[in-house]
């Protein structure tokens, strides 16, 4: 009787798990979750150490007082440089205006007439048209804009979470209440199951890094090409990569940005690379991974396609860890 009553409630255990997991995709908070985990796993990894100089829990509330002011501190430098970005354009928008004639200058030089109709003659002309484009889609800017004010918002109070979350050092089995061993044990996995997945992430930017170097400075200089703040840029490159998908898209976006600030044709070479290296990482990604959380690569690459199918972006994300994350309780239930 006690064998079948544990064996319902470890059942249970499992449905507001899993049922927890699935409702973050279409209730929008990955983000969330996300950036809870990750300053959960860092104050948990980061707490040992901490504790050889400083005994008791005094390290660990240390490691989330030094994890909150480099988020601060991150957070203000990088709304700064943003605000610095646009106020330097705003106050010389002939340069701005001046490389934009160049571009189109450079694209109406070298393409065929029958593709110039598609291209805007002048500057004049292609601001009437961003300002039309504007005015079409106002809606759509609005709605993107008050998502990125969600993700940015629940984000930071799933770090906050995070941090109440990891300060709580009771451990599993310390309790006698049954159904909270179990939901113990469920996080537990789920843990691991990040922490597996994140770890593969940060090989993946490191490979991505390298190869983004040597395409600027190997591949690039061969040509007697020579893009700007291409130290800055492979820095960026491997912060960015620590995002899973979309940090790639955002690295990449920028690199193609500056590529284009030489001509037209270095930024369509840029980007050819960069598409190049985006489909190599998809099926990187899925053998890093896998490796990772002991799955084989076409088993991760199904898991991504049924979720970006079913959630879109977000769910290319968040189908490693949830992936991983079922596997390790079918193992804990030695069904595989």
């Amino acid at each position: 009787m006690q064998i079948m009553k544990s064996h319902h409630i470890r059942w249970f255990s499992l449905i507001i798990i899993m049922g927890g997991l699935l409702l973050v995709l279409p209730l929008h908070l990955l983000g969330c979750f996300i950036a809870g985990f990750v300053v959960y796993e860092l104050v948990n990894g980061l707490t040992p150490y901490f504790q050889k100089i400083i005994g008791g829990e005094r390290a660990r509330w240390l490691v989330v007082l030094l994890i909150s002011t480099l988020v601060v501190s991150a957070l203000t430098l990088a709304v700064m440089g943003i605000v610095s970005f646009l106020m330097r354009d705003v106050k010389n928008p002939a340069a701005f205006n001046t490389m934009v004639s160049r571009l189109l200058s450079d694209a109406q030089s070298r393409l065929s007439p029958s593709m110039l109709n598609y291209l805007p003659a002048s500057i004049e002309e292609l601001q009437h048209e961003f300002l039309q484009w504007l005015r079409e889609h106002i809606a759509m800017i609005q709605t993107a804009g008050k998502n990125a004010a969600h993700t940015f918002v629940t984000m930071l109070i799933g770090m906050i979470l995070g941090a109440i979350i990891s300060l709580q050092t009771k451990q599993i089995g310390e309790t006698d209440a049954p159904l909270k061993n179990e939901l113990l044990q469920r996080v537990h996995l789920l843990s691991q199951a990040f922490r597996n997945v994140v770890f593969a992430q940060f090989q993946i930017s490191l490979i991505n890094t390298v190869l983004s170097g040597a395409f600027l400075f190997v591949i690039l200089p061969l040509f007697g090409i020579h893009l700007p703040l291409a130290k800055t840029l492979v820095v960026f490159t491997f912060v960015c990569g620590l995002l899973p998908v979309v940090g790639n898209l955002i690295s990449n976006t920028v690199m193609f940005i500056v590529g284009l600030s030489l001509s037209l044709w270095v930024g369509v070479g840029v980007l050819a690379y960069l598409i190049f290296i985006h489909k190599v990482e998809y099926f990187l990604n899925a053998r890093i991974v896998g490796t990772r959380i002991n799955a084989k690569s076409w088993e991760v690459l199904l898991a991504m396609l049924v979720f970006e199918s079913a959630f879109g972006l977000p769910g290319v994300v968040a189908a490693p860890i949830y992936y991983a994350y079922l596997k390790s309780e079918l193992k804990v239930a030695r069904l595989i």
